[in-house]
């Protein structure tokens, strides 16, 4: 069952476009990126992101998310369906 989280994600002063233009190219095995936006607010660039699994999201963020130049932080949110 896939998971789907948001990522939101603070970004150096000034990088918030060139970390979106990043974000939109992303590649990780076992993820697929959604949508990526650049927003105002307390967050910068915001990243629907889903993978196949909870072990699979996690290490997309922490190995490769947060290494992209300019992201300072992250924040994730897991969505979460209830029937």
């Amino acid at each position: 069952m896939a998971v789907r989280g948001y990522v939101l994600i603070e970004s150096e002063v000034g990088k918030a476009k060139m970390v979106r233009s990043s974000l939109a190219d992303f590649t990780y095995q076992g993820t697929r990126v959604l949508n990526v936006d650049t927003v105002t607010g307390p967050f910068d660039v915001i990243m629907l992101l889903e993978a196949d699994d909870l072990d699979t999201l996690g290490n997309a963020i922490t190995e490769a998310i947060q290494q992209e130049a300019g992201v300072q932080r992250t924040t994730t949110c897991l969505s979460v369906t209830l029937h």
